[in-house]
């Protein structure tokens, strides 16, 4: 078994050519440990649940997409900036290289959701999806629309407390993620990406009521999140996909 890489605030591994771009904003952080066991049958060949004091993570992370560009392009302003809300698993592969896996990816772009299903082979889904602020909280709302199950989804409320000049272990692994693993026509890939260290707040979960984590195949994990955490978000470069 290889050994994971470190944990490291900025990418170990510039991604050189970019193939596009993002904007995450306003992005809060919910977190369930679990055993290990739980989610490696979740994970694609190739690589094993990424561990912390002998427990992985579920992830359930809302937030503002913003102006996806493509090849350095400027960034769409319409169909490239949404709401989206995903579910992830923590993953490393036999290179040691750290990333996420996502089980479940809610947009309510339609046309996003569409190109990245068929060209990404990623698990977007096209949701009704709203995000609310006033002051320090924040209020987001899915509901599933295709594919299935219909209606999948919940609200998630939580009020923003002071930044975290220095996360600490937990922070840094459930955040520190330089790319995302995925089975591609039958093969590992990894697509990595880069951006500046994330700016960290403390949160107050005020309200959860969520159904995506058990469409995500996670029926058994729920009750109150052990790491709540926000954002006011990073700009991200990803490189070409690797096999």
């Amino acid at each position: 078994m290889s050994t994971a890489e470190s944990i490291t605030p900025t990418t170990p591994r510039p991604v050189g050519r970019t193939v596009f771009t993002q904007g995450w904003r306003d992005v809060t952080f919910l977190h369930w440990a679990v055993d290990p066991a739980l989610v490696g049958p979740l994970l694609p060949a190739g690589t094993r649940p990424d561990e912390l004091d002998g427990a992985t993570y579920v992830g359930l992370i809302p937030f503002r997409m913003r102006r996806i560009g493509l090849l350095g392009a400027p960034g769409l302003p319409y169909l490239g900036s949404f709401a989206e809300t995903n579910v992830r698993l923590y993953s490393v592969d036999a290179q040691g290289r750290r990333g996420v896996v996502f089980r479940s990816l809610e947009a309510d772009r339609l046309l996003p959701v569409l190109a990245a299903r068929w060209v990404a082979h990623l698990p977007y889904l096209w949701s009704r999806m709203r995000i609310t602020r006033d002051g320090d909280q924040l209020s987001y709302r899915a509901t599933r629309r295709w594919p299935g199950p219909r209606g999948a989804g919940g609200s998630i409320a939580v009020r923003v407390g002071a930044p975290l000049p220095d996360p600490g272990p937990l922070p840094r692994f459930l955040t520190s993620r330089w790319g995302l693993h995925q089975t591609a026509l039958g093969r590992l890939a990894y697509w990595p990406n880069e951006h500046p260290e994330w700016p960290l707040h403390a949160a107050e979960l005020l309200d959860l009521e969520d159904d995506l984590v058990a469409a995500a195949g996670l029926p058994t994990v729920g009750g109150a999140p052990d790491s709540v955490l926000f954002s006011p978000g990073v700009d991200v470069r990803f490189g070409p996909r690797l096999r």
